[in-house]
């Protein structure tokens, strides 16, 4: 298992950075794209359709409301989805009284593009954006902070839980993970905008508004890894697909992404750090 892992990183690795680093707003978008639909036929399962021609039909739904979203106002579609982010984290903390609410299948393939769509939409407006508090910075490089953030956390995370964790964060959700990894996983979150603030060259001031933001952003990104355990569990399945040998799926992998990246990119839109 430990083997495919690594071969399957450094196979997706390069891959990922060749389409951040090497392509054009549109490229990148389409790049992005690609990812998230895969992620929309994996969500049919979720939603409890099984034959494929479903889930590729949901698939190509999806992908038609990413055209959607690229002519909508980035403010209305981030607006929307820190609304629904609060929504699952109600979901979340309810469960599995909440189960009831979830059992619907046209609620969860609802979910499913308020999951999927926001975080597409988000990326894409990052990366056509202006940092305003130091244009010189490229927005590619706050692309790779909002994937930075969620590493930060799942491995302060990891440590944090495996050394002191003794209360369960959402034991009926995913009973692995710890109130002391979550915060772990927060502290070392919180490092990283004094980490890059030098880097670049933004003053104290603006250091901590990307602090809040960071934060901000991290919190979420528990709850949507969390909000996809629970999808997973109301259905009876461990891993989202086995696209990724020794991953899972591509919804395993980004399940923390699809809600950082919304709450972030909403932040620096308002506070005025970025310029959509």
């Amino acid at each position: 298992m430990l083997k495919q892992r690594v071969i399957t990183a450094l196979i997706i690795a390069p891959l990922f950075l060749i389409g951040v680093f090497a392509t054009n707003i549109l490229g990148f978008a389409l790049f992005i794209g690609g990812i998230v639909t895969i992620g929309a036929w994996e969500w049919a399962r979720i939603s409890g359709w099984e034959r494929q021609s479903s889930r590729l039909l949901y698939a190509l739904v999806t992908a038609g409301c990413l055209v959607l979203a690229w002519y909508l106002s980035p403010l209305v579609v981030l607006g929307v989805a820190a609304v629904w982010w609060l929504f699952a984290f109600y979901l979340i903390l309810n469960f599995p009284s909440s189960t009831a609410i979830w059992q619907p299948v046209w609620l969860r393939c609802l979910a499913g593009l308020l999951v999927i769509v926001p975080a597409w939409k988000a990326l894409v407006s990052l990366r056509a954006g202006v940092v305003q508090v130091n244009p010189e910075v490229s927005t590619i490089w706050l692309v790779i902070y909002i994937f930075l953030i969620v590493w930060a956390a799942d491995i302060g995370a990891y440590f944090a839980g495996k050394t002191f964790g003794r209360r369960k964060l959402a034991p009926a959700v995913s009973p692995g993970k710890s109130v002391e990894g979550a915060i772990g996983g927060l502290v070392a979150v919180s490092v990283l905008p004094f980490v890059v603030s030098p880097l670049m060259e933004i003053s104290p001031s603006q250091t901590g508004v990307l602090w809040m933001m960071t934060l901000s952003a991290a919190i979420f990104s528990i709850i949507g890894d969390l909000l996809e355990s629970l999808g997973k569990r109301v259905v009876g399945i461990k891993d989202s697909s086995q696209i990724l040998p020794g991953h899972g799926g591509i919804l395993d992998r980004i399940d923390s992404v699809t809600a950082a990246a919304p709450i972030f990119v909403l932040l620096a839109l308002v506070t005025g750090w970025i310029q959509g």
